[in-house]
């Protein structure tokens, strides 16, 4: 197990950071567990990524990182500190794991592979 991209180890400290959030800021209610639930699921794709490392998690991280963006307004969060708290953890985590694809050799080469031959 190791750290391949440091944007990993970041994404697994903002997981972290939603599991923890809700007692230090005060949730109550659906934004406490939506929170924890979403944020297990950044430490899961983070720690997928150190004990197997590929691109793949990032597309997963980005998934995630798009329910925390879009979660408060759908479920109607009433705390405005877990609407900011989740929306600015959701763009994290989603600016992280775009940032980790574009500097991921194995992807560069699959993306150029697939789409520079196709146009030739």
């Amino acid at each position: 197990m190791r750290i391949q991209h440091w944007q990993d180890a970041v994404s697994l400290l903002v997981g972290v950071w939603l599991v923890v959030s809700p007692l230090i800021l005060g949730f109550s209610g659906a934004a406490l567990w939506l929170t924890i639930a979403l944020g297990l699921g950044v430490i899961l794709f983070a720690v997928e990524a150190f004990v197997i490392p590929s691109y793949l998690e990032e597309w997963g991280e980005m998934l995630v990182g798009l329910a925390l963006v879009l979660v408060p307004w759908t479920v109607g969060y009433e705390q405005a500190s877990a609407t900011a708290n989740s929306v600015a953890s959701g763009i994290l985590v989603i600016l992280l794991a775009c940032w980790e694809l574009t500097t991921d050799r194995d992807f560069t080469t699959w993306w150029h592979d697939r789409w520079h031959h196709r146009a030739g």
